[in-house]
């Protein structure tokens, strides 16, 4: 299985060492449209979510991605990536756009600023107790009646599934747990395909 990780700013490196890490993975780099049209699933990560939003349409992908997502490519988000993955943001920046799949709406900076940043035991349905560091991290303030939440910190969800997207508040990338990325592959991606 080929997995993508926009490459464009943030954490990529972190997620390509860890989905390169699973049996039958084959994580790459991807920046460009036709790159990302030969793959299998893509990870979009934690970085500032405007600031790839931009790059995306710079890099000329922004289209290509959203298309990909409406046509049920498997794809997951961490931190920025959840926010990208929102059909509605709360306290975006002016003008903020998203790829959208996604029924809920996040809060941007939601656990506050850096200074902010913790790390806790949560509690994620289909996995058992992981490790959440939460950097800057976004919550997820409402969620569609067709998303899952897998799982809560502080009374928020910080991670939900509707069907072939799947996003986190927190960073698995930064921990030396794959489980998450062992969850999108195995539970979404493999199923997707059938």
């Amino acid at each position: 299985m080929r997995v993508g990780v926009l490459a464009l700013q943030g954490d990529f490196r972190e997620h390509l060492s860890a989905l390169n890490s699973l049996p039958g993975v084959v994580a790459v780099p991807v920046k460009r449209s036709e790159e990302i049209d030969q793959i299998d699933a893509l990870v979009l990560p934690g970085g500032e979510s405007t600031t790839i939003a931009k790059l995306a349409r710079i890099f000329d992908v922004f289209e290509t991605i959203k298309k990909r997502i409406k046509s049920g490519l498997p794809v997951y988000g961490s931190c920025a990536g959840l926010i990208l993955l929102s059909n509605q943001i709360l306290d975006g920046a002016e003008g903020q756009e998203t790829f959208g799949g996604l029924d809920i709406t996040s809060r941007r900076n939601a656990f506050g600023r850096q200074v902010d940043s913790f790390e806790c035991q949560i509690d994620f349905n289909g996995i058992g107790k992981i490790n959440g560091v939460f950097i800057r991290a976004p919550w997820v303030e409402e969620v569609g009646p067709s998303v899952e939440v897998l799982a809560s910190a502080h009374g928020h969800p910080v991670a939900v599934r509707q069907g072939n997207l799947l996003a986190t508040s927190f960073h698995p990338e930064l921990t030396a747990d794959l489980a998450v990325h062992r969850y999108f592959v195995e539970n979404i991606c493999k199923v997707a395909k059938r």
